[in-house]
């Protein structure tokens, strides 16, 4: 797909406004909702809870501005998004209800030096990465986290009779389809703006249904921040260990984030990429625990919303951070966001999840035909869906270990990487042979392809010709590619 706008181009300030907006409609339900679930569940008042989320978002904008544009050897310079991250949410619950807020900022300070640590060594962790395992890790984050949208449009305990009523569902199909109808037929900045259209569409039409909760708005303050430390700092060995294996999860996830976002940003990384990167994942977290806030790490979504739009630039994303940081300061501007009904945004966030799915299956599509990488891929495919499908399956395992691989992200991951090491590799000759096999199917579908629908206006054109060309082996010349069409994978 032919990107609107590439990595370092700038639009102009009106379309880049509208196009931050739509990465901070995506990501702002998250980014609050991490505090306010943590601190609704070890009894926080709604203050002290409208402080941790206020904290949140400051710390989300400042650190998404960092990994955008960069400052030395911080940041990545892709157009990611970091914000509150889900994966902290049971051990911060844990830690909080036995130490308090000042047990989980201390546990999440300390472990991100972890974090920190690991990004010097990302040159290595890069090499356990080539375009298959990277393509399932990818592919699964996708595939994973989509249960995340069915819960958006069910917006109700599953076991509830309110989960996915007539309403919902309505409210999800109206938001879905104005993206895809959006996306399709219409071109430029207003393709590009196709999920905050979408947003403003299903929230149009939730209004007239009576579906958004106004009094949010009216109850929030106009001018708010954070209280820096405002809690103290508390260690426990236990707290520590046990956000330090979360973070180890999130290193895997934020690998993966950024590798799918380089896939649609039409640029390669590196491990000197990724250590930039994480290194600012690392630090990010330093400075939430500072200002009060849950750790961060990057958005899957944003990833998705690059992939539908076309625009991949990192300076859109950072005009996000600067309307996090807003939001921080001007919790009202934030609680209009928060009021978007949950619904809506399952609707979209199908065709964002979805998106990042595909560029994990256009990156596999890379990787050579072999039964060696087909069973990599297959084996990794299956055991990161299989605990995210049916968790139960770890109920047996050590509490810690349990914990450590619910994500079927990380799963999928470990197993995929041990395999493609322990697994005898395939020879160069077999690799290329595979390539061109490949390469020769999708040329003789093409030929085919054209071969039964012309383009317009072309077909006259071909027939008046059709005795005067010589008609070629089109199997002979696929057989023969050029060698600058081979793109053999050296990762």
């Amino acid at each position: 797909m032919k990107l609107l706008y590439t990595l370092n181009e700038r639009p102009p300030y009106g379309l880049t406004f509208l196009l931050a907006l739509q990465h901070m409609l995506a990501s702002i339900g998250g980014i609050v909702a991490v505090p306010l679930i943590v601190g609704s569940s070890i009894g926080l008042p709604n203050g002290e809870i409208v402080s941790l989320i206020n904290a949140a978002l400051l710390a989300s904008g400042i650190v998404t501005i960092a990994q955008c544009i960069g400052f030395g050897p911080v940041g990545i310079r892709l157009p990611v998004v970091m914000g509150s991250s889900f994966g902290f949410l049971g051990v911060a619950i844990s830690i909080g209800k036995d130490g308090g807020v000042s047990s989980i900022m201390g546990a999440a300070l300390v472990g991100s030096f972890f974090v920190i640590f690991a990004s010097f060594y990302m040159d290595k962790v890069r090499k356990l990465f080539p375009t298959v395992v990277s393509g399932v890790v990818v592919t699964l984050i996708g595939l994973t986290i989509l249960p995340v949208a069915m819960n958006w449009v069910g917006d109700a305990p599953a076991v509830s009779q309110e989960f996915a009523t007539l309403p919902k569902l309505f409210l999800a199909a109206i938001s879905l389809g104005i993206v895809v109808i959006v996306s399709v037929y219409c071109k430029g900045a207003v393709a590009a703006s196709a999920i905050v259209i979408g947003l403003a569409g299903g929230y149009l039409v939730a209004l007239s249904l009576g579906m958004v909760d106004l009094e949010q708005i009216a109850a929030t303050p106009w001018v708010g921040g954070p209280e820096p430390l405002k809690y103290g700092l508390t260690f426990s060995t236990g707290a520590i260990i046990s956000m330090s294996l979360v973070y180890i999860v999130v290193i895997a996830e934020a690998t993966g984030d950024f590798m799918a976002l380089a896939n649609n940003c039409q640029t390669r990384i590196d491990g000197n990429d990724l250590k930039r990167g994480l290194l600012g994942d690392g630090l990010g977290s330093t400075l939430a625990s500072l200002l009060t806030a849950m750790p961060l790490a990057s958005f899957s979504q944003n990833v998705g919303i690059v992939g539908i739009t076309g625009v991949a630039s990192r300076y859109v994303v950072a005009a996000t951070g600067g309307l996090l940081i807003l939001g921080g300061l001007f919790p009202k501007l934030a609680a209009i966001a928060v009021t978007i009904p949950k619904p809506v945004l399952g609707g979209v966030g199908f065709i964002m999840f979805g998106m990042i799915a595909y560029a994990g299956i256009r990156m596999l599509i890379k990787a050579a035909d072999t039964k060696r990488n087909a069973l990599v891929i297959c084996v990794g495919l299956a055991s990161g869906l299989a605990v995210t499908f049916e968790p139960r399956l770890l109920q047996h395992l050590p509490h810690d270990l349990s914990n450590f691989l619910h994500s079927g992200i990380t799963t999928g991951t470990i197993v995929t990487v041990i395999l493609n090491q322990l697994l005898p590799r395939a020879s160069r000759k077999e690799e290329r042979e595979a390539l061109v096999e490949s390469q020769t199917q999708v040329e003789l579908e093409l030929a085919e392809h054209d071969s039964e629908h012309p383009a317009p206006g072309l077909a006259k054109e071909a027939g008046a010709t059709k005795e005067a060309v010589p008609v070629q082996d089109n199997k002979k010349s696929a057989r023969a590619p050029q060698p600058q069409q081979l793109n053999i994978q050296q990762d």
